[in-house]
């Protein structure tokens, strides 16, 4: 008669397969890391093509958005004549006139605006005060050896260039001379720079002053650097407005500081600890970040590790659900509340049992930490169950920092800060940042307010 096997055996041997099993493919995974970073030719690829990808560009019908195609323009300024020539230009013979048609063509000023200005200048014959005029074009009362300088438009554009196109000084003095003739040194576009900052800074107070009484806010931070040091772009995001913040350290201070502890409102983020120091605030973690750790986990786990990661991602993608069906009016507000309360029990049945992977359970202990904060998004009707707005500002400068790394002094990164806020919050209210700015620069310092 054979010998009845080990249990135990059997139970390590299943152990030792599945091992295997997970180091055979984290190696795997491994290999194609380390083949990636060695591709200097195409540090951004995005790996193969999709087996059978979408077509490609925008779709057909009442979305698709602004036609490719130029319209007539509704005001023309030179108008010039193409007449036919005096004979056919492949056999010579005589030609006859049938009809005039239009084409039209939208071209850029290369010679600059050169104006003088001339101040008249007096003194009050009670108080004996200097006193001089100023035309609603100029940016400075600066005279003498200041005298010469750049127009609003053209120290806008110069903005527009550095922060909003990524531009180097250096590059930027080329353009505006090769283009327009203007000469303009390194030096001088960084002045630029700094003074249309310093004009800005109290249009960048209002912007802080509005975040604290948004209803919603979100939030996100990247690495960046001042100087060669380490730093972290911060960025915080409301319906009407965003405030960047350079700082040193990837602490909440920055958030504390502009929304304050007592912030009442809803905090949409993607579970960094620190923005669980707002204890008024309501909490939206960021539904994409938890579904991509679900998947993570998919990766690597064997067996009946795998259930607990489809679990939750399962039901993630059930709220997400639920929301599209309140949206598209097919689940009423009562309705909503009652699968809320359901999902929300279904949640705590998963996360709660203590999971044997030791990957599942430290994911299951941060559900547990957060999950009062994971269908706040169900509560408040039309709120995000992501924070794509802050990770789409943040992009704004994530790009700028591959171009040139971060700024040199901690001035700059304060103006880096100021005006990217601008820009991001005119492009928010639907308006031209150029435009704005370069109004801005024509006014005496003094408080101005937020763009309409």
């Amino acid at each position: 008669m054979a010998p009845l096997p080990c249990l135990n055996c059997l139970r390590l041997e299943r152990e030792v397969a599945d091992l295997r099993a997970q180091v055979e493919h984290l190696a795997r995974l491994l290999d194609e890391q380390r083949r990636a970073g060695k591709r200097q030719a195409a540090p951004f690829a995005k790996g193969s093509p999709k087996p059978e990808p979408k077509k490609p560009g925008r779709k057909p019908g009442n979305d698709y958005g602004t036609k490719a195609h130029r319209q007539p323009p509704e005001q023309v300024d030179e108008t010039y004549e193409a007449p036919l020539p005096d004979a056919c230009p492949d056999c010579g013979g005589p030609l006859l006139e049938t009809h005039i048609d239009q084409q039209y063509q939208v071209e850029i000023p290369r010679r600059p605006i050169h104006r003088q200005f001339n101040i008249h200048i007096g003194c009050c014959q009670r108080c004996r005060r200097r006193v001089q005029g100023r035309h609603p074009l100029q940016t400075s009362d600066a005279l003498g050896a200041a005298a010469a300088q750049l127009g609003p438009d053209a120290q806008a554009a110069v903005v527009e260039l550095n922060k909003q196109g990524g531009m180097a000084h250096g590059k930027i003095s080329r353009v505006l001379h090769s283009l327009f003739g203007i000469r303009l040194s390194r030096g001088g576009s960084t002045q630029v720079v700094l003074r249309a900052a310093r004009r800005a800074e109290p249009v960048y107070a209002c912007i802080c002053d509005t975040l604290p009484q948004a209803p919603w806010t979100g939030l996100d931070e990247t690495g960046w650097h001042v100087g060669g040091y380490k730093a972290w772009l911060h960025a915080l995001v409301s319906p009407g407005a965003t405030a960047y913040v350079i700082d040193p350290t990837r602490s909440g201070a920055p958030a504390e500081r502009i929304l304050g502890r007592d912030y009442a409102g809803v905090m949409i983020h993607d579970g960094w600890s620190p923005y669980d120091n707002f204890p008024e605030a309501q909490h939206q973690q960021c539904l994409a970040h938890l579904l991509r750790r679900c998947d993570e986990l998919l990766e690597t786990a064997t067996r009946g590790a795998v259930r607990f990661p489809r679990r939750i991602r399962d039901l993630l993608e059930q709220a997400l659900e639920l929301r599209d069906r309140h949206e598209q009016q097919t689940l009423s507000t009562h309705g909503l509340a009652v699968c809320r309360g359901r999902l929300y029990n279904q949640l705590l049945d998963a996360i709660y049992p203590r999971k044997a992977n030791e990957a599942n359970e430290c994911f299951a202990q941060h559900l547990w930490d957060h999950h009062q904060d994971l269908l706040t998004f169900l509560q408040f009707p039309g709120l995000d169950a992501t924070n794509w707005q802050a990770e789409h500002a943040m992009r704004f400068g994530v790009i700028l920092r591959k171009v040139w790394g971060g700024n040199r002094t901690w001035i700059g990164a304060r103006a880096q800060a100021v005006l990217m806020s601008v820009w991001r919050t005119c492009w928010q209210r639907g308006q031209q940042a150029l435009d704005f700015l370069s109004q801005l620069l024509r006014r005496h310092p003094s408080p101005v307010a937020l763009p309409p």
